[in-house]
């Protein structure tokens, strides 16, 4: 098992920036990705980003790019996610996922889930 826990979100003002992290505990070892989704209110769950756990390889939504980053600590065993030019269309609660599989399409097939952060960003 892999246990989650966000942090980091709250309320921004749009143009302005939030750091959100993921602290991971348990089997660690297992993990090969780890990834944030985000769902909105009436929306379905989204993918956002994903980090291997143990690389570099970084993966980014279309949405996004540009505009945020994921990085990871393994020391720490923390991912973030650093998002900046925040837009009101980023409102939504945020999760940090886990995936052991190393095959597949990146935006699906994570194992465990964090609880999420609620992120909300005002015009």
């Amino acid at each position: 098992q892999v246990q989650l826990v966000e942090s980091g979100g709250g309320l921004v003002q749009s143009g302005g920036s939030l750091r959100l992290s993921c602290a991971a505990s348990g089997r660690t070892f297992s993990v090969y990705f780890m990834g944030w989704f985000r769902q909105a209110p009436g929306r379905e769950r989204e993918f956002v980003a994903a980090i291997r756990w143990g690389g570099v390889s970084t993966y980014l939504a279309g949405a996004v790019k540009g505009r945020f980053t994921i990085s990871k600590d393994n020391a720490k065993n923390t991912v973030y996610l650093q998002m900046n030019s925040l837009i009101p269309e980023d409102t939504a609660d945020y999760y940090c996922a886990a995936r052991v599989n190393s095959a597949g399409d990146i935006r699906t097939g994570y194992d465990y889930w964090g609880q999420g952060t609620q992120v909300t960003v005002s015009s």
